[in-house]
């Protein structure tokens, strides 16, 4: 649900309840973009769990909707431009034509509000590489604007970024970076006529540069702020400042910068954790940010620009005392002696006996950090004495891109491998054994959970992969799956089916493997990892797996990648939780809860 309030101390007033937004409560809030001036909102609404937006305008002075209704978008925010705002979509399938086979074309749009969809300007296409995606963003002041291209389609993981600029009369976009490669350029600030922008080109942990826009050849550029040993995972300008963060070990550390690159403080955080916001305008006093760890639930902070002094502005009332529990972080060697991160807590007082009902925890890809986190659910499982571990694998942006690219493509193998170790360790210090192991991912970490039960069946008792992509060979045939071969390589490339067919869950499935309980969790309108990887790969395990273990798929309705709504998403966790504690013989404690006879047979 979207509040607002007037001021620091205004009283919250609801703008938005999503849960009303459809009568079986599947339609969501998936995008919420103000208007420079405060005016409008572009509202982005979801239905049954889908990628794809529909966007309405909202007249934020009366909460009523505008006529306006924007179909087809996909992979696009909103980034207004006077009265209206640039948006990125699909053109509209042919009559009887599946969704799923039009992620093709991505076009930029210009949208006035209060007009019809079919009056807007078309910015920017190109029909000649169809799999590319295209998203257009303005500076604060409205003057640039900026074009961000990206080809991942083609195995390549950065962008290429171009620009014009309004005062000139015209709309033709000039390059800052001309071709899409391997690096990645994002676009920061624009300072005395200076573009500030982020890059890993040349800086695996990243760096900030500043580019003449008139003058973009890289014997010009000039850098703000140096790579450091650590990774740069944010970088916002707010108030004349630059806030940039860093992961150190998996944990945020904040700073401020002035324009030029002079550090001038480090943001205190309350402990180790998860940083997140800092955003704002050029003339803002103060920042927000959001502060959140494993048993810290996530706290929004003003942080005061002039004194470097934060205060809470907003914390969330949780029934649970974090000081009854531990929080661990360890180290441990992986095949090749890497070593890896991973968080371990568990409840005050429980034994490494090896009888420790655990989840462990990976995804391991796609240069995303698996940081500490709170999850109201995770203290109901950690309640009941069960241990929760959360594995940094390689695959991620937890040590930057070198530590991203040594889990991907040609090296996946060093992802499953550190997971497997991740499982070994846990038994060889007793916090559990495999009797009492269960392993959970989703997405990615779907194929994660899927890969390592083929080759280490007798690693767990339990096994969890939600959402996954299970065939390797296959995956770029289906919607957007595409954009994963700058990932994973593509089945068409020689080289690459050798190695994705070695490791392709659906494709590695062995008769006569004891494989642990497995529950496959899928959802009927998942159109980013299609349902079908997860039906082959039941209807696979079910056909050539004959040990007493069960092996069951559970299938969403009304529900996509993720939970379509907070009902679906409990009974979904609730489901696993079950699964788990059923198939190691364990029995839940209800202490003080009480329960109503359902009405309804299971």
């Amino acid at each position: 649900m979207l509040y607002r309030q007037k001021g620091l101390n205004g009283a919250p007033e609801l703008v938005l309840d999503p849960n009303k937004f459809s009568a079986d409560g599947t339609s969501g809030l998936g995008a919420f973009v103000l208007s420079k001036d405060g005016k409008y909102g572009v509202i982005g609404k979801t239905k049954g769990g889908s990628d794809w937006r529909t966007f309405f305008v909202m007249d934020m002075t009366t909460l009523k909707y505008l006529p306006d209704s924007l179909v087809w978008v996909k992979v696009s925010g909103a980034s207004w431009k006077g009265n209206g705002f640039y948006y990125s979509r699909y053109p509209m399938p042919e009559k009887g034509t599946e969704l799923s086979t039009k992620n093709e074309n991505h076009q930029v749009y210009y949208h006035k509000v209060g007009t019809s969809q079919t009056q807007d300007e078309l910015v920017y296409e190109d029909a000649a590489n169809p799999q590319r995606f295209h998203g257009v963003f303005t500076s604060e002041d409205e003057r640039f604007v900026f074009l961000n291209i990206s080809d991942r389609g083609k195995g390549k993981d950065g962008n290429a970024l171009w620009y014009f600029d309004t005062k000139d009369g015209d709309k033709k976009f000039r390059p800052i970076i001309k071709e899409v490669g391997e690096f990645n350029y994002g676009f920061i600030d624009e300072v005395d006529g200076r573009f500030l922008i982020s890059t890993n080109d040349g800086a695996l942990n990243r760096k900030i540069i500043s580019v003449d826009p008139k003058n973009t050849d890289p014997a010009n550029w000039k850098t703000v702020i140096a790579e450091k040993p650590e990774n740069m995972s944010s970088v916002t300008s707010s108030g004349g400042k630059l806030f940039v963060t860093y992961l150190k070990d998996v944990t945020s550390r904040a700073y401020v910068y002035d324009h030029n690159g002079k550090l001038e403080g480090e943001v205190k955080l309350p402990a180790l954790g998860s940083v997140g916001g800092f955003g704002g305008n050029h003339d803002d006093k103060f920042v927000f940010y959001t502060f959140t760890s494993i048993t810290f639930p996530p706290t929004i902070y003003r942080y005061d620009i002039a004194t470097g002094k934060s205060s809470i502005f907003r914390k969330p009332e949780v029934k649970f005392n974090p000081e009854e529990y531990v929080t661990e972080q360890v180290f441990y060697p992986s095949k090749d002696g890497t070593k890896v991160p991973m968080f371990i807590v568990y409840k005050k007082g429980t034994q490494k006996n090896a009888k420790n009902p655990t989840i462990l925890y990976g995804y391991g890809g796609f240069n995303i950090s698996s940081t500490p986190s709170f999850s109201p659910t995770r203290i109901a499982w950690l309640e009941q004495g069960g241990v929760y571990c959360i594995a940094n694998l390689r695959g991620g942006s937890e040590y930057g891109e070198k530590w991203h690219e040594a889990g991907m493509r040609l090296k996946k193998q060093n992802v499953f491998d550190d997971f497997i170790s991740a499982g070994e360790y846990l038994i060889s210090e007793k916090y559990t054994s495999k009797d009492y192991l269960a392993l959970q991912g989703g997405s990615n970490g779907g194929l994660l959970v899927g890969t390592v039960i083929n080759q280490r069946p007798d690693l767990c008792k339990v096994a969890i992969p939600q959402v996954g992509v299970m065939d390797m060979l296959r995956f770029h045939k289906f919607t957007i799956g595409w954009n994963w071969i700058a990932e994973y390589g593509s089945s068409d490339n020689a080289s690459d089916f050798k190695n994705l067919y070695a490791y392709s869950p659906i494709h590695n499935i062995k008769e006569g493997s004891n494989y642990p309980a497995t529950l496959i969790t899928t959802a009927d309108h998942d159109d980013r990892v299609v349902p079908a990887h997860s039906f082959k790969y039941a209807a696979t395990l079910q056909e050539k797996y004959k040990g007493s273990n069960p092996a069951l798929i559970r299938i969403d309705v009304n529900s996509g990648h993720g939970a379509s709504n907070l009902r679906k998403g409990l009974e979904t966790t609730a489901d696993i939780y079950s699964f788990i504690f059923y198939n190691m013989k364990l029995t839940p404690k209800f202490e003080g809860v009480k329960f109503q006879e359902a009405k309804k047979p299971f």
